[in-house]
């Protein structure tokens, strides 16, 4: 299945899930698209609520269902709780650590940036946004692309960035400090019904 590149918003209100992490995405429009979106939503069944849950994460990363489904089973032959270490290696995502450090103002601008190979890792020039980083690597903004439009305008609007990671606006480069908590993730995932979606 191929990754989904429309609209946004359309999914996060289908979820009644800001996938943005933003809110804006269901602030002027809180009920599902379409012409019975204002209807009363229908009660979903115990698998509905877990795929919806399952939905809700895989889309707000951007990953395609067998992305998805790899990185669970990585997640599920590490020691510890399964949904916890999901959660932490999608925050491990170099596309996702470029997004939290605040050099895109989305995961979908994050993306294209590495990519399109304005992301070095460690000094080494990475373009694959699914690049598992580890703790301590050192992620930066390679140095002909220290004046890239969209970046510095991201840096602009963000006031602060995850205390998991580090980031000197000045000299655009960031440091993976730590494995993020579960406290400081979304709230609203409840990654226990995705373990039971995979475990049914």
């Amino acid at each position: 299945m191929a990754r989904y590149t429309g609209p946004q918003y359309k999914k996060s209100r289908r979820l009644n899930f800001s996938t943005l992490e933003n809110g804006k995405d269901l602030a002027r429009r809180p009920y599902a698209p379409g012409m019975h979106g204002t209807d009363r939503r229908k009660k979903l069944s115990e698998y509905g609520v877990q795929l919806q849950e399952k939905q809700k994460v895989r889309i707000m990363y951007g990953l395609n269902e067998k992305q998805f489904h790899k990185v669970f089973d990585k997640a599920s032959k590490m020691s510890g709780i399964t949904g916890e270490n999901l959660l932490f290696l999608l925050e491990s995502r170099l596309d996702n650590l470029v997004y939290r450090m605040g050099m895109s103002s989305t995961r979908r601008g994050a993306r294209q940036l590495v990519n399109h190979g304005h992301i070095t890792v460690n000094g080494k020039k990475v373009d694959i946004p699914s690049y598992t980083c580890k703790v301590g690597d050192v992620i930066a903004v390679k140095e002909n692309s220290l004046n890239h439009p969209a970046i510095l305008a991201s840096l602009e609007a963000i006031n602060s960035t995850k205390a998991f990671v580090e980031f000197d606006k000045k000299k655009l480069t960031g440091k993976y400090v730590r494995r993020p908590d579960r406290s400081e993730l979304n709230p609203e995932i409840n990654e226990a019904l995705i373990v039971e979606y995979y475990n049914r």
